[in-house]
């Protein structure tokens, strides 16, 4: 659509597609500004220049703006302001959740969610350190700044890292600095057994190859068999060689490693509310329903994938969700069980996306004691 668009040029279709991105954050919102859903195309120019006047961003003079009026559109946002799931633009069952598991934090949390994310790398430790990939990426004009005490950058300014060398030479990984969180929790050191039983595309299973320097066993589980695939291209990039991956096709898998492990990460599936600023349409494909069901899924894993620990070993539950139902309440729930009766909460760590504006995230670690 943009390409056929005879005034807009390259700048222009950057600048759309990047504002379309923002107008899917912000969809309710500019639906109920428009008074419809966008069904045509020239709705969904409307979207964008309703958008664009929330902004404060002069309408360019394109044909597809014309019967837009900024002091109507102003107006009309104004109205909406004292409505929670209106401004924030969300659905009214994921407000009334919200508020109810997060009360008074649930205001702040939202207002963060809808800012733009930041862009944070991972050292890779196999390969470089902080200092020298900083070093390394501002000759090739990335300027960064570094996060907190380990191995995080922020992007100085948002750009495309994939092309650079250092990328492609395997020196860093995109992960967010909560998500770098969780393994240096975890600990794991070189020589031990560690399972990674939620592994999907690798993001931490890299994390906690770097952090074992390569040596031990790394045995990276995931239901879909294709992200273990992906995790094994991420592998070599990265130069991590001590990762197995085996994909769960039943629950015999599972057992084979029961009281096996030295270290134990479970990743588990959950609602990802606490990056709702990087997946923006999560929210208009989640339900009630679809939560709970995760819910269900995240007490089976904890329930069936804890055993794989040995006695003294260390476990980490963690999650992408800020809703209690998935973060401390589970936990609670699977030490009250027979299972959980096996293990002693050490630490428990959440982080709100307003805490310090990166995700929101949540990591608790266990010791199995007997």
């Amino acid at each position: 659509m943009l390409k056929q668009n005879p005034k807009a040029g390259s700048r222009d279709r950057a600048f759309i597609a990047e504002t379309t991105y923002e107008v899917v954050r912000h969809y309710r919102l500019y639906c109920e500004v428009l008074g419809k859903m966008p069904f045509s195309e020239v709705d969904f120019w409307k979207t964008i220049g309703v958008h664009l006047v929330k902004n404060d961003t002069p309408l360019p003079d394109w044909t597809e703006f014309k019967t837009l009026k900024a002091n109507e559109i102003k107006s009309k946002l104004e109205q909406t302001q004292h409505i929670r799931a209106l401004r924030e633009s969300i659905p009214d069952w994921l407000d009334e959740m919200g508020s109810r598991e997060l009360g008074p934090l649930w205001d702040d949390t939202l207002a963060a969610l809808n800012q733009p994310t930041q862009v944070v790398l991972r050292a890779n430790r196999l390969k470089t350190d902080r200092t020298a990939l900083q070093k390394t990426l501002r000759d090739e004009g990335v300027e960064t700044l570094p996060v907190g005490d380990a191995d995080a950058l922020l992007l100085a300014r948002r750009q495309n890292v994939f092309q650079t060398k250092a990328f492609k030479s395997g020196f860093f990984e995109v992960q967010d600095y909560s998500s770098q969180q969780v393994a240096l929790m975890l600990a794991p050191a070189p020589g031990m057994r560690v399972v990674d039983a939620c592994a999907g595309g690798g993001g931490k299973t890299l994390h906690l190859a770097a952090l074992m320097q390569n040596r031990g066993s790394l045995i990276a589980l995931d239901t879909h068999a294709w992200k273990l695939e992906e995790l094994r291209h991420r592998a070599r990039r990265a130069g991590a060689t001590n990762i197995e991956t085996r994909p769960i096709e039943n629950r015999k898998i599972i057992k084979r490693l029961y009281g096996s492990a030295d270290c134990l990460l479970l990743d588990v599936p959950c609602s990802g509310l606490g990056v709702l600023r990087r997946n923006p349409d999560a929210k208009w494909k989640l339900t009630s329903e679809s939560i709970d069901n995760l819910r269900v899924m995240q007490q089976d894993i904890l329930q069936a994938y804890s055993p794989i620990l040995k006695p003294g070993g260390r476990m980490v539950y963690a999650t992408c969700s800020i809703l209690p139902s998935e973060n401390q309440e589970q936990i609670e729930t699977f030490l009250a069980s027979e299972a959980g009766g096996n293990f002693k909460l050490l630490e428990e760590k959440r982080i709100l996306p307003h805490d310090e504006g990166f995700d929101g995230f949540y990591m608790a670690l266990f010791e199995r004691v007997k």
